[in-house]
């Protein structure tokens, strides 16, 4: 043990001058790292960044109700492909839609009609009442989808904005906990919370009105403009007559980016192979009409065709700034929120309070390397002394890997570090500790280094094994600030080993030769 070959040396002085480097830009500021360093730093959490906190409420039941009511509309479309079926009471109830047969010869014809609707569900008869309903299993299995497609596209959409490491999680059966370092809470709020359903409907041919409490004929719907700026003299806002049935559904787009048309911000769409046949179809129709592209029921285009659209491609133009089309871009691809959101709690956590929780662990940090330094060489005098500098070593090498890998260091993680200093010279405590028994035994200087190595090895892979596996089922089955913690407590470890076994053997082999003592000094 005490022999180190010269490819382990080189090894050994390259990793510490590589974490050397990987870390040195976490000493400057983000705008002012020089040009020759690395440019990643550690990605600081919530808790030391500043952000936004949200806590948001999931209308699930709205978005059951709604698909009910689609549900009932396929119903209405499979009875009405035979003429000669006569109902009444269609209607949506708890759980499903019921509808009334008119005449007992049409019972067989409509139980084969709305078992195509969907044959997943159960279907019951009384007398001529059929009643088509999802189980108590189904309706508790859809709550969840829904919740977790929220999850899923609410994911899409922040990380869209390119921030790092978000906490985006379930809390409870309808709620949705969201934490996001470096982000303004209003900015992140008009993310998250448009629902983004875009469809493309035709318009009523006298198409716009200001007036907002107009009838309007059955088939058509009255929806106000996008635009704020298209007002009357009076004042009133535009409203568009917009025909109810959907032309093409937004959930056919696959892509969506902002570009620039005629020095204007636009948005470019594409749709789906069969979203593409339904909008050429649709294009080619209704040449010379007006056509409405309709976002979360406001109508925020209104163009005319001109030609048959047949590539599936096309553009959304509008008044929008180069931040408004980019936005807009971004909803469009992440897709629609399945269920409209309520913000029930917001928080914002500023840069100062984040300032104050890093001098808090830089305070604590500093403290725990002097103690344990303190400690180090009044043990074991200029072994502790090596120890300590390669517990230095070893934070940098932390700072490193933090960098290195873009993990995210939060207050928990800075816990994690201060742990780790003192964890840190365990390793070397158990083998100076061997060492100085091996020296009492009577072993030469040499004999008692090398037992104290070989025979201490175990024990500290052991050690730092059980514990590594402690960090590692934190991380699996912990979320948020836990996982910080477990993170900062794994990389620790694996330094701390490679500091204590490499760089501090490697100080006491070069001392060793070159003071060729008598007697350790331990």
């Amino acid at each position: 043990m005490v022999q180190i070959s010269k490819w382990k040396v080189i090894f050994v002085l390259a990793i510490c001058g590589l974490g050397i480097l990987l870390a040195s830009p976490n000493a400057f500021k983000e705008t002012s790292i020089p040009s020759w360093l690395p440019s990643k730093q550690m990605n600081l959490g919530l808790d030391l960044k500043g952000g936004a906190h949200l806590l948001l409420e999931a209308k699930v039941d709205e978005a059951l109700k709604e698909g009910l009511t689609n549900l009932q509309g396929g119903v209405r479309i499979a009875l009405r492909r035979n003429p000669s079926i006569g109902y009444v009471n269609l209607s949506t109830i708890r759980n499903g839609v019921s509808v009334t047969v008119r005449d007992e010869k049409d019972v067989q014809e409509t139980r084969r009609r709305l078992q195509e609707v969907s044959n997943q569900m159960l279907l019951d008869r009384d007398g001529n009442r059929f009643t088509l309903r999802f189980t108590d299993e189904q309706l508790r299995d859809r709550r969840t989808n829904i919740l977790e497609q929220a999850i899923t596209i609410i994911g899409i959409r922040v990380n869209e904005l390119g921030v790092t490491e978000p906490t985006i999680q379930r809390q409870g059966a309808d709620r949705i906990l969201v934490q996001v370092p470096g982000v303004d809470p209003e900015e992140l709020k008009t993310i998250i919370g448009k629902t983004a359903k875009m469809n493309f409907h035709l318009l009523d041919p006298e198409v716009r009105t200001f007036d907002p409490n107009r009838r309007v004929r059955p088939g058509v719907m009255l929806l106000p403009s996008d635009d704020e700026t298209e007002i009357d003299a009076g004042g009133n806002r535009v409203y568009y007559l917009v025909k109810k049935r959907i032309s093409v559904s937004g959930e056919h787009l696959v892509d969506a980016q902002p570009t620039v048309e005629q020095g204007r911000p636009v948005v470019s769409f594409r749709f789906d192979p069969v979203g593409a046949r339904r909008f050429g179809n649709v294009t080619r129709r209704n040449v010379e009409k007006p056509f409405a592209v309709v976002l979360d029921n406001k109508v925020i285009s209104a163009p005319v065709i001109r030609e048959a659209i047949l590539g599936g491609n096309g553009i959304i133009s509008g008044n929008f700034t180069t931040e408004s089309a980019n936005s807009l871009a971004l909803l469009l691809r992440s897709g629609a929120l399945p269920v409209p959101l309520t913000f029930i709690e917001e928080r914002s956590v500023g840069p100062t309070l984040g300032s104050d929780n890093i001098k808090a662990g830089k305070i604590a940090s500093i403290f725990g390397l002097i103690a344990v330094a303190v400690f180090m060489v009044l043990a074991y005098g200029g072994f502790g002394a090596m120890a300590v500098v390669a517990l230095a070593l070893n934070l940098i090498l932390i700072a490193a890997a933090l960098s290195l890998l873009q993990a995210t260091l939060t207050l928990p993680g800075i816990a994690g570090i201060v742990l780790t200093i003192g964890m840190a010279v365990d390793a070397n405590v158990l083998v100076f500790e061997r060492i100085r028994e091996e020296q009492r035994a009577g072993r030469t200087p040499i004999s008692a280094i090398d037992a104290g190595y070989s025979r201490a090895l175990t024990t500290i892979i052991d050690a730092n094994l059980t514990t590594f596996i402690a960090a590692l089922l934190l991380y699996l089955f912990g979320s948020g600030p836990v996982k910080g913690f477990a993170v900062t407590l794994a990389i620790g470890l694996c330094t701390s080993m490679f500091s204590a076994l490499m760089v501090t053997r490697l100080m006491v082999i070069t001392w060793l030769r070159q003071r060729r003592p008598q007697r350790l000094p331990i």
